[in-house]
């Protein structure tokens, strides 16, 4: 690159590059580290995330998994190398011994790990604990930064949920995760959720085109209600909570670049989410939404 080119007029240059299919994965690797991926704060919750993270989660794991640890290794350390510090796992991903294994060696204070908890089997709302306990072996760290309750569908969730709730009080308490919260799927749980205090962090669906965004009947293929999803997300955000979006790319649907670039763009202008994660399958796509949030957030006001 000619040093005489201003670096941000390069970040859009290569973001407009990579919105056309034009960036080659040479350039892309030879991508700087992008100021504008953070860290920044994660609500009011006193912790710092990374403004994109890494999913685990794709296909329910499926397309991380199929990496194989080399490669799944590689991506980790790519977007640790640019900035991009936050990995979304779960339990029901299968990816917990991946990423201990493709963080082993990294400075964990520069990391931020969310993992999520299953609340449909009897064997975590019985014994959350010795479940977390079983994750931070995975996952090799002696702390989680954020530990979610997985997925809830019902409006009902916090009172079903007490239980695993406590547990996970009490953890916080002990210094063995860092922030607490809530994914929920349909807008009856996610309303639930705006108004039960307990939640630190919400990974909320979100993207303008509603695909795969939460509605009151939650049918998966339809779209969502984005009006009344913002509503609650912006009461979230209000309350001081960590706001972490998700379905960025419309659950692997966007294949046009058009829409992942409306979608990131949604999501970095809004003013109520904080960070977004999206899964991966190369490194080329970690550029790609690196460049577009980047060029995203250097070019809000």
């Amino acid at each position: 690159m000619p040093s005489q080119i201003d670096r941000r007029a390069f970040i859009r240059q290569s973001a407009s590059l990579v919105g056309a299919g034009l960036l080659l994965p040479s350039a892309a690797a030879a991508a700087p580290l992008a100021p504008g991926l953070g860290p920044v704060p994660l609500g009011r919750t006193g912790l710092k995330i990374a403004r994109l993270g890494i999913g685990t989660g794709s296909q329910n794991g499926h397309v991380q998994r199929s990496l194989g640890q080399e490669g799944f290794t590689r991506l980790i350390r790519h977007g640790f190398d640019r900035g991009v510090t936050y990995i979304d796992t779960a339990d029901n991903y299968k990816t917990h011994q991946m990423v201990g294994a493709a963080i082993k060696g990294l400075p964990r204070e520069r990391l931020f790990i969310q993992t999520k908890m299953p609340w449909e089997r009897p064997e975590f709302t019985a014994a959350p604990l010795e479940a977390l306990d079983r994750y931070r072996r995975e996952l090799g760290t002696d702390y989680i930064d954020s530990l979610l309750i997985h997925c809830t569908t019902r409006a009902s969730w916090p009172a079903d949920l007490q239980r695993m709730m406590d547990a996970f009080s009490e953890a916080k308490e002990k210094g063995i995760i860092r922030a607490k919260g809530v994914s929920c799927h349909g807008l009856h749980p996610l309303r639930a959720a705006t108004d039960v205090d307990w939640v630190d962090v919400h990974l909320v669906r979100v993207n303008p085109q509603g695909r795969y965004v939460d509605s009151v009947g939650n049918q998966w293929e339809a779209r969502g209600d984005v009006d009344a999803v913002m509503r609650e997300v912006r009461a979230m955000h209000g309350k001081g909570r960590g706001i972490i979006g998700m379905k960025l790319a419309g659950n692997g649907t966007f294949t046009n670049p058009a829409d992942r670039e409306k979608a990131i763009r949604f999501a970095m202008t809004c003013g109520c989410v904080d960070s977004v994660v999206i899964g991966f399958g190369s490194t080329a796509e970690l550029d790609e939404a690196s460049a577009r949030i980047e060029q995203a957030v250097t070019a809000t006001p």
